[in-house]
Formats: C-alpha cells, sequence, structure tokens
C-alpha cells in the first residue's frame, strides 16, 4: 500500500480522470494481490506495480478503442475561460518578473504538452521524466526493447517542445525567426 499514492498520481496523469485513476489503481492492486506468487523476491516491487499498472491502462485503452466516444456535457465547466485568466492575472501579480516568466511557461503548458502526446510517447515520457524510471524498467513495464523506450521518448520530447515553442512564440518569449531547436 505504500506505493499506492505513487500509482494515483500516475494513474491520473494516464487517465486524465480522477475516478478512472481510482479504479485504475484498484485494478493494479488486485493484480498485485492476485498475482504475488509470481513477484520475484528481492526484485523492484515499485516497477513491478507499475507494469501492471501500464498494462491495466494499455488494456482499458485498447478496449475503449473499439467504442465509440462518449462526451458527459454536464464534465463541461462553466465559465472555464474567463475563471482561468482572473485566477491568473491575480496569481502573477505578486510574483517577481523572473518567476512570472516561469510560472507562465511551465505548469499548464507542459501538462498540456504531455497529455496532447499520443499514449505511445506519453507513457515513457511520465515514466521517465514524472516517476524517474530508467530505461531498462520502462522496457520491462510496457514490454517493449529499451532502443524503442529511447525512440518514443525522444519523439515524444521533440513533440513536447514543438509545442511549447509554439506557445512561446506566441506570447512572444521568443524570436519569430528563430526555428526550434
Amino acid at each position: 500500500m505504500e506505493f499506492a499514492p505513487q500509482l494515483y498520481s500516475t494513474a491520473l496523469r494516464m487517465t486524465r480522470n480522477a475516478a478512472d485513476a481510482e479504479d485504475l489503481v484498484q485494478e493494479t492492486m488486485l493484480r498485485g494481490y492476485r498475482s504475488f506468487d509470481t513477484f520475484t523476491e528481492g526484485t523492484n516491487l515499485r516497477a513491478w506495480l507499475y507494469r501492471i499498472l501500464t498494462n491495466s491502462f494499455i488494456n482499458r485503452y485498447r478496449s475503449k478503442q473499439r467504442r465509440p466516444e462518449e462526451t458527459n456535457l454536464g464534465d463541461i465547466e462553466d465559465l472555464y475561460l474567463y475563471r482561468r485568466v482572473s485566477s491568473l492575472e491575480s496569481a502573477v501579480s505578486s510574483l517577481s518578473a523572473e518567476d512570472e516568466f516561469l510560472d507562465l511557461f511551465t505548469d499548464d503548458e507542459v501538462k498540456a504538452a504531455v497529455e496532447h502526446l499520443p499514449d505511445t510517447f506519453r507513457l515513457p515520457v511520465l515514466l521517465a521524466d514524472v516517476e524517474g524510471f530508467a530505461y531498462k524498467e520502462i522496457a520491462e513495464m510496457l514490454d517493449i526493447p529499451v532502443g524503442t523506450v529511447m525512440s518514443r521518448l525522444h519523439r515524444g520530447r521533440k513533440a513536447m517542445q514543438k509545442e511549447l515553442y509554439e506557445f512561446a512564440r506566441a506570447r512572444g518569449l521568443v524570436d519569430d525567426t528563430q526555428e526550434p531547436v
């Protein structure tokens, strides 16, 4: 149970929904309990649980792909943009110029850039850059070669860089004549 908060955090990033994340963690813990006899003593329990979590997510994702997409209009917040702009203005007014610049560019935009990645790139990026797993551990969790992990990380990071560059260009944070690195 000591890994449940970390699993939930990762599940929330994967599913982008609190209820689905809770279900995913519960399913992970149940599968882990049922198949604990397959766990090799002395190996990384955290990585083993993350592999179960990742496989459960992938299985759910694949089954959802077979069904039509559903949207609940009650989930859409009224006046979302208005509330976001007013809360941003009040937060920015109390920051230094450097903090203001960094805050404008780091939190929501990075999260959005990660969320816009296709799952094949998003999962390795989350597991490596957010959760801190090694390439080998990610390869074992996703059941892909280490080279594929490195390739997907590179492509995922490049896609995020392009999106964040476009954000910075739109905000006037970079020169329009420069090309992204």
